[in-house]
């Protein structure tokens, strides 16, 4: 692990929101790439996914979202997003960039978003799209139509259970919905950083403060020209068997947006940066990013 760790003040609440940087054997950058975690995760599991990119010539920053990593606090201990919330947890991914940015002013930036992570980088980008030369959603989803065909519990308080989403899988751990690796899958349940419940149905509140079924209001908020990659495994639960991240996809498509792609791996899971075809998908990818980098220069 080559990283750097910092931090930055979150604008919300003035929280310490712990930063990576990534930079071994870069001299002269191409790029610069913003990697926004999952739930119960935090920034340097993409490790790996960090060194392909620098590696390709890419300066990598990650962020350990609040209630998670190196970010966790007395008052946003592991699994909670504190005082400030959601929008909180939004807003933190877009101050990031704002930094990476004043650090690499004549560098593109692109941002890599996974699962929550991605659900965050919807809102962000209907308020920011300025900020990037490119967007890849990675195991998202269409978070209102998700929300709604599962069922709400009664105690909103009991949290999110991860685990649930690993009916029809196998039940080795209560895992084997992230990848079919199971040396990946046991390396998560073995790591305390990961698998823990949320505080809150993280999907309900993510539904209830979105914007992104509203093609209208897309289309009115977004830069049409911002290149968009949604890029999911066919067996991931979020993705509805290809069917939901289709809707994210045609979403953003009806909304104006010029260039939007969708790739989705057939049998890969949750997790595509840790699924056994890892390197053909993180070889993709960087293609794509590269591609639009020489478009933006």
């Amino acid at each position: 692990m080559n990283a750097t760790q910092t931090s930055f003040v979150s604008p919300a609440d003035s929280r310490s929101i712990a930063t990576y940087r990534w930079a071994t054997g870069v001299p002269n950058p191409r790029g610069v790439v913003q990697i926004a975690h999952g739930a119960a995760e935090y920034g340097l599991r993409y490790d790996r996914l960090a060194t392909a990119l620098t590696s390709a010539g890419y300066l990598v920053y990650a962020q350990d979202h609040r209630g998670h990593g190196n970010s966790v606090t007395a008052d946003a201990p592991l699994g909670s997003f504190g005082g400030g919330g959601w929008a909180a947890l939004v807003g933190d991914i877009s101050e990031f960039s704002r930094v990476i940015r004043a650090e690499n002013p004549d560098l593109p930036l692109f941002l890599i978003a996974h699962s929550m992570g991605s659900m965050a980088a919807q809102a962000v980008i209907l308020d920011h799209s300025e900020l990037y030369d490119g967007v890849i959603l990675s195991g998202s989803t269409a978070v209102d139509v998700l929300a709604a065909a599962l069922p709400v519990g009664d105690d909103a308080a009991a949290g999110t259970d991860l685990s649930a989403f690993n009916a029809g899988f196998e039940q080795r751990t209560g895992f084997e919905w992230l990848s079919r690796d199971e040396a990946e899958v046991d390396k998560y349940v073995a790591d305390p950083l990961c698998g823990f419940d949320l505080e809150g149905d993280l999907l309900q509140i993510v539904a209830q403060e979105a914007r992104t079924g509203d093609v209208a209001s897309l289309g009115s908020s977004i830069r049409h020209d911002l290149p968009i990659l949604v890029v999911s495994g066919q067996a991931d639960p979020l993705a509805g068997d290809g069917a939901l991240v289709t809707v994210l996809a045609n979403r953003y498509r009806e909304a104006g947006l010029t260039d939007v792609t969708l790739q989705v791996y057939p049998e890969a899971r949750h997790e595509i940066f840790n699924e056994t075809n890892r390197d053909e998908i993180t070889a993709f990818v960087i293609d794509w990013i590269e591609a639009h980098r020489s478009a933006s220069a």
